[in-house]
């Protein structure tokens, strides 16, 4: 059987689904260990890296299982494509390799409706970086909050839906993904907004959100509250939908909230975030569908593999985080689970304001790899 490519779309059908198979991923330990594609059950994954086939091809083959089909990834596709022709001229069937290498998985976005009563809403999860964007769409036009760089997914979104994309949200400064909002309003026109507590030094222009403002699509539509929510970074900001659906950035998560370390304030950021959980989080009702921009590993999704759960039960999962006394307490359990942020953060929170500008390529690297936004003991131990 000839050896095929596959896309990171029926990537992400096979280690969402039943299948049997085989992840064969030849680069190189360093980047294996770095980033592995993930998904909802385990995955027979095995690395053997390229060069060892080069080098020694006899050795390397021997440690490929049989029996099953087998999909190999590498990071930009060509190597994987040479890896499973050796392998389908020893005798292997059912090969595959990964169309645009590990990039095309580390920047696909796949679609789940939340609400489609009324007006419709959408998170798209991003599995190779474990983060969410959202979708509202109303009387023809489309609101997106927090998006990827990823712009050509959700211009084609748009089409593909018949609307037409006319303001896209931050949640605050992102640091761990570059963010899609400043190049949608550059090349398309759409309205960025975020809070000047983190925009106010970018280098392009954007509408400044204030705590407590509502928004809507034209001609109604579900009423879009902004709340200012300072922890993660001073110009957090959530955004509630409908009453009923907070988008929640890097404030609260499934299991966890968002680390307030990552700007080098660590003390002060830290008591911002306990006087947000405990003054505007836990006064929301109860049944408020929490949505937020990362998880930490699939078992916090859903049965429909979306990435949401009410607020009564993110603070019962996450008790010792919210039942916590004091500032001091809090910024105590900060400082103890607190761990090295990624080096890349720094750069791609400069790119996020306009002040720095990479290749594509560079970009791409940046943009690689599981988000490290999450405060919590799990999250340091892991």
């Amino acid at each position: 059987m000839s050896v095929h490519g596959f896309t990171a779309e029926e990537l992400f059908d096979l280690v969402t689904g039943s299948v049997d198979f085989l992840l064969l991923d030849v680069r190189n330990p360093t980047e294996f260990a770095r980033f592995k594609i993930e998904g909802p059950r385990p995955i027979d994954m095995v690395n053997v890296p390229y060069m060892d086939f080069i080098e020694h091809e006899d050795e390397s083959v021997a440690k490929v299982p049989g029996g099953k089909p087998i999909r190999a990834v590498c990071a930009k596709e060509g190597s994987s494509k040479f890896v499973a022709e050796i392998l389908a001229a020893r005798g292997y069937t059912d090969l595959g390799h990964l169309l645009g290498g590990i990039k095309a998985w580390g920047n696909l976005l796949t679609p789940v409706l939340l609400h489609g009563k009324g007006y419709e809403l959408y998170q798209f999860r991003r599995p190779g970086k474990a983060s969410c964007s959202y979708g509202l769409i109303f009387g023809g036009q489309m609101m997106l909050f927090d998006p990827s760089r990823n712009i050509e997914f959700y211009q084609k979104f748009a089409t593909d839906h018949g609307v037409r994309i006319v303001k896209s949200f931050e949640t605050h400064k992102q640091a761990d993904y570059i963010s899609g909002s400043p190049a949608l309003a550059r090349m398309h026109g759409v309205e960025m907004l975020g809070n000047e507590a983190d925009f106010g030094g970018a280098a392009f222009p954007f509408t400044p959100v204030k705590d407590g403002e509502v928004f809507r699509l034209a001609g109604g539509g579900p009423e879009v509250k902004s709340l200012h929510t300072p922890g993660h970074t001073p110009g957090s900001t959530c955004y509630l939908i409908d009453g009923k659906y907070l988008v929640s950035g890097d404030t609260v998560f499934i299991e966890s909230v968002g680390r307030p370390d990552l700007g080098g304030q660590a003390e002060a950021w830290s008591r911002h975030l306990f006087r947000t959980l405990q003054t505007v989080i836990k006064h929301l009702p109860p049944a408020t569908q929490i949505l937020p921009a990362h998880w930490m590993d699939w078992s916090e999704a859903r049965p429909d593999l979306a990435f949401a759960a009410s607020l009564d039960a993110i603070i019962k999962r996450n008790l010792d985080i919210f039942s916590m006394h004091g500032e001091e307490n809090f910024y105590r359990f900060i400082k103890d689970n607190m761990r090295p942020q990624p080096p890349e953060y720094a750069i791609i929170r400069e790119i996020n304001a306009g002040l720095r500008e990479e290749t594509d390529e560079k970009q791409e690297i940046l943009d690689l790899g599981k988000n490290e936004c999450a405060a919590s003991a799990r999250a340091a131990a892991s």
